[in-house]
């Protein structure tokens, strides 16, 4: 499609000949346009609405990451790295789950870029390294730790995904992100946050949970 010069007005010669006036293309493109947008709206609140409406007892793993490989079963699941090249397995019930929590420290905002993190604790014995565990890489400090404890920070050394942080005082306990897992029911089911620890770093705009214990230092010190 290319200008042309008319008597009257400027018009654009299309490329199969036809001769169109300015206001045509531009009411042209502006109703290609809305189309769009409308098309992406309704795809949009066709995301949102499979996300809430099915049935959360089964697995649901939605377009997120480069792994195509995740599963979920009844008492066992899958977290994945966001390029896929670092997989875990990990039980979604006890003894080897020992809790779910939500923390507003310093740290924890300053780590994972956010303004809290979501997390769930596994026994090192029940933790399955499926594949990626060379791909690790390891980033140690106590600086900022409110407890003074050293924390071991474990990322995926392609991506940068924090798969988990393994402390100083609970050495035997991984501490995995919620947002890894790829059953995203799991999020809103098993993996719901029991506890919420820092609250007085809780930014105003966020609300407590409903019906999760509230702690304004560490709920596991």
């Amino acid at each position: 499609m290319f200008l042309i010069k008319c008597r009257d007005y400027d018009a654009l010669m299309t490329r199969f000949g036809r001769i169109v006036s300015m206001r045509t293309a531009s009411a042209f493109h502006t109703q290609a346009a809305q189309k769009s947008q409308q098309g992406y709206d309704l795809a949009k609140r066709t995301i949102m609405a499979d996300v809430t409406a099915t049935d959360k007892s089964k697995p649901y793993f939605p377009l997120a990451g480069s792994a195509s490989d995740s599963w979920s079963t009844k008492d066992e699941a899958t977290a994945t790295c966001f390029c896929g090249a670092v997989q875990l397995a990990f039980p979604t019930q006890g003894p080897g789950l020992i809790n779910t929590f939500l923390c507003h420290c310093h740290d924890c905002r300053k780590i994972t870029a956010s303004m809290f993190a979501s997390n769930f604790t596994i026994a090192d014995t029940h933790l399955k390294h499926l594949r990626g565990r060379e791909n690790l890489k390891v980033f140690s400090q106590s600086h900022t730790i409110a407890s003074g404890n050293t924390m071991a920070n474990h990322f995926c050394g392609t991506c940068g995904t924090l798969m988990y942080r393994v402390s100083s005082g609970f050495p035997r306990e991984n501490i995995l992100r919620i947002g890894t897992v790829d059953d995203f029911h799991l999020h809103e089911t098993r993996l719901r946050p029991g506890r919420e620890q820092f609250t007085k770093g809780r930014v105003e705009w966020l609300k407590m949970v409903d019906g999760v214990k509230q702690f304004e230092e560490g709920a596991f010190e």
